[in-house]
């Protein structure tokens, strides 16, 4: 990963450490629920009718701006089956039934997610509901070569209705773009065969409301689509964005583009932004200790997740932003702070541009915990490895040398943690440089690379050679 050649002095350091505040509210968009409150006390306190929204100017939808992602829905283990786990559909059911009675109308999901069980969790959740009290975004996701004839698209296209159980789709989406081999696999999944030209009959139809892209990786394939936005009409664009993500991002990977290019070319055209990764897959709410003493001594009665939101939700363009939310207390944890939205100060935001400089210092993997790199040929757990070597980063876990004043305890706390994290079979040590997981990961880390210089530092660790 490269790293930024600015290291601050410790006198800027403190100064941004202690760094004032001010408030201020705007105007918003009531979204009114249509059910009651369903939760116990503590989950009352959740305004049922304050949810912030934001109108999509083709359909006039009326979109909250908070979306439930659905990459990450909660599991159970399965009886008898060591390692193995299904989706936990009695929750996935409470969580679906609290989000809409608080204002939450927008769910994002894919044949993908969940190990391609999302699409039909949602399914059963949602159809408890009247169809006209949510809008369901999924996606084509045709990664793989086997899908991209035209049949089989079409037919997963197909299947995500049946799953669904809906006869029309709200948002669609032509599923990462600009990953693997930038313009010629958008062309080998979605023009050589016609599949786009099919899902703009489609939207003609009806059975498609609005039509989109996600994109990850090369910018010429997001410039060429928006280039020929006159032709195809996004409705919407989904994109990456938060503020590490809005200057750092071509910083942390090369192959990456700052959100702030990103946001202002789909604002320039007019065109709704769906955000992703605004916590970049739970790092923004897992920084380094430093980074919470300043957040929360600017304001300590809100998580630091809630500064991530409100910076994605401060952007007029906006549409909505898609959180995965696991947990019950994730769900209400973002519906306080969407509920109504406070936007972000020019000074705010100031002070998190400079939040995310010093984040920079800290040498993280920008690994999303995605999972696309997932399954392993070799059995090794790439997304538990790299999350907890950046949980220790964050926790001052990884030392330089043995001559570090806390080493010996950072040194435990980096082993120990390890082999409770990662099964001893599934650690990087493992890692033959195969390199099938890189044309998968959407943030373009070099994973082989970074498992192997991660197993380089545990030797070293392990030997006490630092």
């Amino acid at each position: 990963m490269e790293k930024k050649n600015n290291e601050m002095n410790r006198r800027k350091f403190l100064k941004l450490l202690g760094t004032g505040a001010t408030v201020v509210s705007t105007a918003f968009y009531g979204c009114q629920s249509q059910r009651k409150d369903i939760s116990g006390s503590a989950q009352s306190e959740i305004p049922t009718d304050k949810m912030t929204c934001r109108v999509n100017p083709t359909t006039g939808d009326k979109v909250s701006i908070l979306g439930y992602g659905c990459m990450r829905l909660p599991t159970i283990p399965v009886e008898g089956k060591e390692g193995e786990d299904e989706i936990d559909q009695e929750m996935v059911n409470r969580q679906v039934d609290f989000a809409l009675a608080h204002g939450l109308n927008y769910f994002d999901t894919s044949p993908a997610y969940c190990k391609g069980r999302s699409e039909r969790a949602m399914g059963i959740a949602l159809s408890r509901h009247p169809r006209s009290s949510y809008f369901i975004a999924t996606k084509l996701s045709n990664f793989s070569p086997a899908t991209w004839t035209r049949e089989a698209s079409l037919a997963m296209y197909r299947n995500s209705l049946k799953e669904l159980q809906v006869d029309y789709i709200d948002y669609m989406l032509l599923h990462g773009v600009g990953m693997g081999n930038g313009m010629d696999e958008f062309n080998a999944r979605y023009m050589d065969n016609g599949v786009l030209d099919f899902l703009m009959e489609e939207r003609r139809a009806g059975r498609i409301r609005n039509l989109g892209f996600s994109y990850h990786g090369d910018v010429r394939v997001f410039d060429t689509l928006l280039s020929r936005h006159d032709e195809y009409k996004w409705d919407f664009v989904q994109i990456q964005l938060n503020y590490l993500d809005w200057r750092h991002a071509k910083e942390i990977n090369r192959n990456n583009t700052d959100a702030e290019y990103l946001y202002g070319e789909l604002a320039a055209r007019g065109i709704p932004a769906v955000i992703m990764e605004p916590l970049l897959g739970g790092r923004l709410s897992k920084v380094h200790d430093h980074v919470v003493a300043r957040l929360k001594q600017r304001e300590p009665n809100r998580s630091v997740a809630s500064w991530a939101f409100r910076f994605a939700g401060t952007f007029p363009g906006v549409l909505t932003v898609l959180s995965g939310m696991t947990y019950m207390e994730h769900l209400e944890d973002n519906l306080r702070t969407y509920s109504p939205l406070q936007p972000l100060t020019d000074e705010e935001m100031e002070y998190l541009y400079d939040t995310a400089d010093l984040m920079m210092q800290y040498p993280t993997v920008p690994c999303n915990d995605c999972k696309y790199c997932m399954p392993c040929p070799y059995g090794i757990d790439i997304p538990s490895i790299l999350v907890h070597y950046n949980k220790c980063v964050n926790q001052g876990h990884v030392p330089e040398s043995a001559q570090e004043e806390n080493y010996r305890k950072a040194r435990r706390a980096f082993l120990v943690g390890y082999d409770r994290a990662v099964p001893r079979l599934r650690q990087a040590d493992h890692c033959i440089g195969c390199r099938q997981c890189v044309s998968h990961c959407p943030q373009g880390i070099d994973i082989p690379s970074e498992l192997h210089r991660i197993d380089g530092f545990v030797e070293k660790l392990k030997q006490g050679t630092l």
